[in-house]
């Protein structure tokens, strides 16, 4: 059957007009936008450098007090493809945050999961639902939804510690909850015991170097903390089965040996001082913290050079590469790189979305980041 159609350009548009009017859209004139041929996120590959973001957080450890309403000193990432939003990228919030000493981060708790990674300080120690995780550089620490958390600076020095976040997932799925803790203090009692989760997950396995695609579990770990030492351990033995030019581990739960969290995969890998990977492009995106060495990465076509404290983002379907030259030097022996990454890979697993491609010769290199 075939219908004729029959109308001017003037019936067309105010056949719009009247659509636009009781809120229904066209998709014939749509389709486009909604349907792309691959994933086409708004957020851009971008770089924070810490000789930017370092002295501003100082300055506003001197400015801004850390109390009960404004909850938390932190410079979050805000994507410039992102519209002004303070994310850095579509579903994940990233940011430094800082202590200064003897301060207290107030107890609350969020339906949005958090995680932390330790960059530069000690004498923090983070409480999660009673247990008190102690922080040094290099650990990662997890604050799960709905758990209470709070931070507490016991020594005289600054904390800074990357902070990653589902928030922007949580709030597209409209699920954001938030209390202030109702004790009588700001934070949680200190219990008597510190790093009580690491004790009872003692000797468990705590990482993978293979993908948890077969491994999914709405719940997040027990265990609260994993400590840099037990990292470099895997990446140093992965590094002495292989010549691949990145190794990499993925944090695990060591009871179902999934995911630390349900929305968020937490992975480190070590770029070999004088290798180039080849550009791998995944659904999904993560943020990348460095906390050694220095290096470069390709994202896109776009040369972002990077050290310790750096932080940059890879959107989704964006692909990239790493490399590490032989210009630095640790007693006489070239300098490796690591860096640790936060992914909302385990939500495109469940869903079934995720993909992931190897691409078989480097990107050519269109442009070369500039930090501002």
């Amino acid at each position: 059957m075939t219908l004729d159609h029959v109308g001017t350009d003037a019936d067309l548009a105010e056949l719009y007009r009247d659509l636009a009017a009781v809120d229904l859209s066209p998709l014939w004139t749509i389709t486009e936008q909604l349907l792309t041929p691959t994933p086409k996120p708004r957020a851009v590959p971008w770089l924070w450098s810490a000789a930017t973001m370092k002295p501003l957080a100082r300055r506003a450890i001197q400015l801004v007090p850390v109390e009960r309403g404004g909850e938390r000193r932190v410079l979050s990432l805000q994507n410039p493809g992102l519209g002004g939003s303070p994310y850095a990228a579509g579903t994940l919030w990233g940011a430094l945050q800082c202590l200064g000493p003897r301060e207290v981060a107030p107890a609350h708790r969020h339906s949005p999961g958090a995680i932390r990674f330790v960059l530069e300080g000690d004498g923090v120690f983070t409480t999660v639902d009673g247990d008190a995780c102690d922080m040094h550089p290099g650990d990662l620490v997890l604050t799960p939804s709905m758990n209470w958390h709070d931070h507490v600076n016991s020594g005289d020095g600054e904390m800074f510690w990357f902070d990653g976040l589902d928030l922007p997932m949580v709030q597209a799925l409209d699920s954001i909850f938030f209390e202030p803790y109702p004790g009588p203090g700001e934070s949680q009692p200190e219990p008597a015991e510190h790093n009580v989760s690491e004790r009872l997950y003692a000797g468990g396995t705590r990482y993978t170097d293979r993908a948890v695609a077969d491994v999914l579990s709405p719940q997040h770990s027990k265990l609260m903390i994993y400590r840099w030492a037990d990292t470099v351990a895997e990446l140093d033995r992965l590094t002495a089965a292989s010549d691949d030019a990145v190794v990499s581990v993925e944090y695990t739960d060591p009871e179902s040996g999934a995911s630390v969290m349900p929305t968020m995969a937490c992975a480190a890998y070590r770029v070999r001082a004088g290798s180039h990977s080849l550009p791998v492009r995944r659904t999904g995106n993560s943020v990348h913290v460095v906390f050694s060495g220095h290096g470069s990465s390709v994202i896109d076509g776009r040369r972002f050079d990077w050290g310790p404290g750096d932080m940059f983002v890879v959107p989704s379907w964006a692909a990239s590469e790493h490399f590490v030259d032989t210009a630095h030097f640790i007693d006489d022996r070239p300098e490796h790189a690591e860096v640790f990454v936060v992914s909302d890979a385990p939500v495109l697993r469940a869903l079934g979305l995720y993909r992931e491609e190897t691409l078989v010769a480097p990107q050519p290199i269109t442009d070369i980041f500039s930090p501002r």
